[in-house]
């Protein structure tokens, strides 16, 4: 059986206002660990059942139990119920937790189940567990696909199954037609890929009551970008978009993805991406509780293009950024930020 854990993790740091007539408080920079610095120690902890384990940030992980069931003569359920208890007495994180024969009904049990409580699908309940679900429930099926599949009358699970192989082909292409058309009967051929590379990095900025100062979501936008771009840096990745998630008072979020001209790790190339994201959504008087982005299309710095330039300022950017990582390595994260966070402080 497969397991899929999300971790309830902690909330994220904290912007807070400053009230009428103080001086602005400062966003949070980048020495600030969000939730995703907690997920490295929970994986240590499934860790302790099995190697098999595919972390999946921020919050979550695809966990192989298949040799553990057979190692310690415990079923999948019995062994969700560790993983809670260890996480919960260890680390003081509780989790929810999906169990299936594959990682695709894995997460869709997770999904499916009660916050805190674990919720195992056999391989005979699959067909009865599908039907009846939209088709946007299965991995791999967008809005967009949604869309054109509804339009032929393909709006669940159960009619996209009985559907025959070649019409769904003609409709969303060879490849896609074959994959939808064993998803929608339970089969999902990847695998859990232990110490696989993180596609995306991300990262949270939260405020303690509604904010509608646009200063202030700039600044927790500048405190984001340099906290990623010290990251991607560090690990010597790049990224190719960004997706900017912005959750109101009411709990309600607005997501928009874009792509960058080119795959960077520079700092003010994300952060000018960032905030051309956060105007495009027109925030006029929006109450606003917490902003989140993440780097995403992650590759590797020597796979990527750079497009020279004959600016100076480019090149000079640059090697100021290389000269403060250096001393953020040497100091600490807290030791060069850029001025519009300091003068915040």
């Amino acid at each position: 059986m497969i397991l899929y854990v999300r971790f309830h993790l902690p909330p994220a740091p904290t912007a807070p206002s400053a009230s009428a007539g103080a001086s602005a408080p400062p966003v949070p920079s980048v020495a600030d660990a969000g939730p995703e610095a907690a997920l490295p120690a929970l994986l240590s902890v499934l860790g302790g059942l099995t190697p098999a384990v595919q972390a999946l940030p921020p919050d979550a992980a695809l966990v192989d139990v298949r040799g553990a069931e057979r190692y310690f003569g415990w079923n999948a359920a019995r062994l969700a119920s560790v993983i809670r208890v260890r996480t919960l007495a260890h680390r003081g994180v509780d989790c929810t937790i999906g169990a299936g024969p594959n990682p695709m009904l894995a997460r869709m049990a997770a999904r499916t189940a009660r916050p805190g409580t674990t919720l195992v699908l056999s391989p005979d309940e699959v067909t009865e567990f599908l039907t009846g679900k939209p088709v946007v429930a299965l991995d791999g099926v967008g809005p967009a696909t949604a869309r054109t599949l509804c339009s032929y009358g393909l709006d669940s699970v159960d009619r996209l199954a009985a559907a025959p192989l070649a019409t769904l082909q003609r409709i969303v292409g060879a490849r896609a037609g074959r994959e939808l058309h064993e998803r929608a009967r339970g089969t999902d051929r990847t695998a859990v890929v232990p110490n696989a590379a993180a596609r995306s990095l991300g990262g949270e900025r939260s405020f303690p009551r509604d904010e509608l100062d646009p200063d202030r979501l700039r600044r927790a936008l500048l405190s984001l970008t340099e906290e990623l771009g010290a990251r991607l840096r560090g690990t010597g990745q790049v990224c190719g978009s960004l997706t900017l998630t912005v959750r109101y008072a009411d709990r309600s979020t607005t997501t928009r993805s874009r792509a960058l001209r080119e795959s960077t790790a520079h700092s003010p190339a994300l952060t000018a991406l960032a905030y051309a994201i956060h105007e495009s959504l027109g925030l006029q008087r929006a109450r606003v509780r917490g902003v989140s982005l993440r780097a995403e299309g992650l590759t590797p710095a020597e796979l990527a293009s750079r497009q020279l330039t004959f600016d100076p300022a480019d090149g000079r950017s640059r090697r100021i950024e290389a000269a403060a990582d250096r001393a953020r390595a040497r100091f600490g994260p807290t030791a060069v930020v850029p001025g519009t966070l300091a003068d915040a402080a």
